[in-house]
């Protein structure tokens, strides 16, 4: 496989600090700029892309874990009913990308999937407020009684999907994980379900960039760029957010990501 990572070191430094700086201002995943940045900026092959992106993820959303578990804002049953869900279709998408031999079609097959997980996360970030705000008025009603008796088949079928998403894409365990956290835990506060969702992420992330890098697909070099570009983006980022109005920077990422994921599917 060819290091793609070699050639222009600088620009992906650069490119690892501009996300992580939207990360940190915006609390918006990683991956969901990241890897249309590679593909579309660098011109990166997708598998090389996303492949690389899931271990970038892994490693920068590590840290965040052990202050959300030492505040108890980490659920731990379900983070372990979406993980049952998520390892397995993770670990059969993987399955399935190593037997097919054609390159073309795993590349249509990951720009599809990266167009329609970044509509789908452009969504959840246009209505977070909204599905919270209905999800607990639903809680309330009859109806929202009995969905409580399935709620748990319905984490473990949501982690199958963001499992497949997550694999094809390196998208969707950020903002589609707590969007659907949201949806199903209307009673948790944001704080636990940010933190539940993060430490699914990491683990989902780093067993399906584990997966990919035995195929042959992670560019190292390229990895240690965008970390080292992203660590400072980050913490430059969260210090500007605070002072900003999530109101302004979240309709402004949501249009950023719809037009990017339907750029995508579009072009397959």
């Amino acid at each position: 496989m060819p290091s793609w990572g070699a050639k222009l070191e600088l620009g992906y430094a650069l490119a690892g600090l501009v996300v992580g700086f939207i990360v940190g201002m915006t609390g918006i995943g990683g991956g969901a700029l990241m890897t249309p940045i590679l593909i579309l900026g660098f011109g990166i092959p997708p598998i090389i892309a996303v492949s690389t992106d899931l271990l970038y993820a892994a490693i920068t959303k590590c840290g965040g874990i052990f202050n959300y578990a030492r505040r108890q804002l980490v659920h731990y049953k379900i983070v372990g009913l979406l993980l049952a869900g998520s390892l397995p279709s993770s670990l059969m998408t993987l399955a399935v990308l190593s037997g097919v031999e054609a390159a073309d079609v795993i590349e249509q097959l990951m720009n599809l999937t990266l167009g329609v997980s970044l509509v789908l996360t452009s969504v959840a970030v246009f209505m977070r407020q909204s599905v919270r705000r209905w999800a607990q008025q639903l809680s309330e009603t009859q109806l929202g009684g009995r969905l409580k008796q399935v709620r748990p088949a319905a984490t473990l079928v949501a982690g199958g999907i963001l499992g497949v998403l997550v694999t094809l894409s390196s998208v969707g365990a950020g903002a589609l994980g707590t969007a659907v956290l949201i949806l199903l835990y209307p009673r948790l506060s944001m704080p636990a379900i940010v933190g539940t969702d993060l430490l699914h992420a990491v683990l989902l992330t780093a067993v399906a960039g584990a997966g990919h890098y035995q195929m042959g697909s992670v560019d190292t070099a390229l990895l240690l760029s965008l970390i080292t570009g992203s660590l400072p983006g980050v913490f430059a980022g969260s210090y500007l957010g605070s002072r900003l109005s999530p109101r302004v920077m979240q309709p402004l990422m949501g249009s950023l990501l719809m037009a990017i994921g339907l750029r995508f599917v579009l072009a397959s």
